[in-house]
C-alpha cells in the first residue's frame, strides 16, 4: 500500500488518475491531460514564445510521462513530476533548435578556428529522395492500417485528412481530451511499430 498522507486532496486524486491509468484506462490520460493542459501549454509558451512550438512541446510533454507511468512515484505530486518532465523536454527542445540555428547560419568553429559553413539542402528533393519519401509514405500507411480501429481512425484524420483535434472532437462526438489522449497511444504504438519494420523500408 502507497504511502500518500503527504499529498494534498488535489494530488491523491491525481494519483487515482495515474493507477487507473496504468491500468488501461483511456478516460483517466484524457482526465489528467484535461487537469494540466493548459498549465503546461502556457508554460511552454512562455519558455519558446512560439505558440506552434509550445502546442508540440504540450503534447511531447504528455506524451513521454504517459509512456514513462511505471516510473512515477506517489513520493510526490503527479503535477510536479509533469511539470519536471516538460520542463526538461522544452530546454533540450531549445537547445537543439540554437545549435541547428547556429550551425546553418553562421557554420561551427573547428578546433582549427576556421568556421564550415553548413550548406542547407537544396529545397526540391532529388528523384531517389522523392521514391524513399514515397516509400516511407506507402509503409506508414501499412503500419496505420495495422492499429485498432479507433486508433486507426485518429490517426487517418490528423495526419492524412490533416484535421485539427477541435474538428477530430467534433466528427467522433468525443472529448478533446480523450482524442488528445488517444493519438498520444496512437503515435506511441506506431513509433514502436516503425522501430521493429525500420530495416523493410
Amino acid at each position: 500500500m502507497v504511502a500518500k498522507d503527504h499529498l494534498s486532496d488535489k494530488a491523491k486524486f491525481d494519483l487515482t488518475l495515474v493507477e487507473a491509468a496504468k491500468g488501461g484506462d483511456q478516460l483517466a490520460y484524457a482526465d489528467l491531460m484535461e487537469r494540466y493542459r493548459e498549465s503546461i501549454y502556457f508554460m511552454m509558451l512562455k519558455m519558446v514564445k512560439d505558440s506552434d512550438d509550445a502546442d508540440d512541446l504540450t503534447i511531447e510533454a504528455f506524451g513521454k510521462a504517459f509512456s514513462r507511468l511505471g516510473q512515477y512515484s506517489p513520493n510526490f505530486a503527479f503535477s510536479t513530476w509533469l511539470f519536471k518532465i516538460a520542463s526538461n523536454n522544452c530546454i533540450d527542445f531549445i537547445r537543439k533548435k540554437r545549435i541547428k540555428v547556429t550551425s546553418m547560419d553562421t557554420g561551427i568553429l573547428n578546433d582549427n578556428g576556421d568556421v564550415l559553413k553548413i550548406d542547407a539542402k537544396a529545397s526540391t528533393p532529388n528523384p531517389e529522395e522523392t521514391l524513399m519519401k514515397g516509400q516511407r509514405i506507402v509503409h506508414m500507411r501499412h503500419l496505420v492500417s495495422k492499429l485498432k480501429p479507433k486508433y486507426r481512425e485518429l490517426v487517418e484524420k490528423r495526419y492524412f485528412q490533416e484535421l485539427s483535434y477541435e474538428e477530430i472532437a467534433t466528427e467522433m462526438n468525443l472529448p478533446l481530451g480523450t482524442v488528445k489522449a488517444q493519438l498520444f497511444r496512437a503515435r506511441d504504438f506506431l513509433a514502436t511499430m516503425a522501430e521493429k519494420t525500420k530495416d523493410s523500408i
